[in-house]
């Protein structure tokens, strides 16, 4: 995910691990250092126990200025879950939306305070048909039958919250949509960026059904989607499932998402 979107107005530095594995706290510090040109660095880190504490022991590390902001957008699971709600889809929206204003100097605490706006103002939600294969592993990690569908699955090729009967597509946007409004209760007149993402094996036409959708459920509440992105980005291998992420906006996180932008995964502007 996150190799792809290094570049003019997004991340500076990737720390990959194995598939599916924290990386070390070791890289996350070489990461940092290579990239820290005084002004301090900001961690984004998703919000897996591996990922927490090896961050969490970098930046004890770390001898420059440095702050962590936690991605825990996944509403299916509760916030009083034991290990908090995982990071998905929306680590994208925020490493976006702060990484524009890192590009125009804005300092580090501002830099965190406005992702904190943001993961205030994202949630996501998504469902498999099928789960993934890791390749040290060579068979897949669940089983889901022709009738079945894993609704709120993680990004990490994780069972999700309930095993339900397959539905159409109008139904299940619903049921991912439907948990998501509960949680930000968006108001009649809101704007908002949609973002439909793919978790590896979903055809992109599937997708823009998915956002036709999802953009309609929305429209009939009185929320305008003024941005969207669909695609595959936050992925799990070769999963056959989408994920739904919503975002609400206001003027100032709208121009840093329309900032320039140039990756290999999001380019505009540029």
């Amino acid at each position: 995910m996150h190799i792809g979107l290094v570049g003019k107005g997004m991340l500076d530095a990737a720390c990959p691990g194995q598939i599916f594995t924290s990386p070390t706290p070791d890289q996350m510090l070489a990461a940092a250092q290579a990239v820290d040109q005084g002004g301090g660095v900001l961690f984004i880190v998703k919000n897996y126990a591996g990922d927490v504490m090896n961050f969490e022991m970098a930046s004890e590390m770390l001898e420059t200025a440095n702050a962590s902001v936690i991605v825990a957008d996944d509403v299916a699971l509760p916030k009083a879950h034991s290990t908090g709600r995982r990071g998905v889809a929306g680590t994208l929206i925020v490493e976006k939306i702060v990484g524009a204003a890192a590009e125009t100097g804005t300092s580090l605490a501002a830099c965190k305070q406005l992702a904190e706006r943001v993961l205030a103002a994202t949630a996501s939600m998504g469902v498999a048909l099928t789960s993934c294969t890791v390749p040290a592993i060579g068979h897949p990690t669940f089983h889901l039958s022709e009738t079945e569908m894993e609704m709120g699955v993680g990004i990490h090729g994780e069972h999700g919250r309930e095993t339900l009967p397959i539905a159409n597509t109008r139904d299940i946007v619903e049921h991912l949509a439907n948990a998501i409004n509960e949680e930000l209760k968006p108001s009649a007149g809101q704007t908002a960026l949609l973002h439909v993402n793919g978790f590896g094996a979903t055809p992109l036409v599937e997708l823009y059904t998915v956002y036709h959708l999802a953009a309609h459920y929305w429209q009939q509440r009185g929320v305008t989607i003024t941005r969207s992105l669909v695609g595959n980005y936050t992925t799990s291998l070769d999963m056959a499932g989408c994920s739904l992420s919503l975002c609400l906006l206001d003027e100032e996180l709208t121009r840093y998402w329309d900032a320039p932008v140039h990756t290999a995964h999001l380019r505009w502007g540029c």
